[in-house]
């Protein structure tokens, strides 16, 4: 299976902000990393280091955010749960 080209950070962006989701961590995190990967070579290789590992930093400060949330984060489908949250449109949703 041929790579698909990487998204510039622009069209992620975009693509993030029509899909709503420019408030979700995890999506702001691979946000980021697209422009330091863009930045990469116009970087000195001191800070590009410096800034991908407060990156990664930052990333593992969000926890294991995704769990009970599988289907949304992994798959893109989101599925309100029943246990946390009422189902809209049902009696309980106010």
């Amino acid at each position: 299976m041929p790579n698909s080209p990487t998204p510039s950070s622009a069209d992620l962006a975009r693509y993030l902000e029509q899909r709503g989701e420019l408030g979700k961590p995890w999506m702001l995190q691979l946000l980021r990393l697209t422009k330091l990967k863009e930045a990469k070579d116009m970087m000195d290789p001191d800070a590009y280091l410096a800034s991908l590992q407060e990156a990664h930093a930052d990333l593992m400060r969000l926890g294991e955010f995704w769990k009970g949330r599988e289907q949304e984060v992994f798959s893109g489908r989101y599925q309100p749960s029943a246990l946390i949250e009422p189902l809209p449109g049902s009696p309980e949703d106010r």
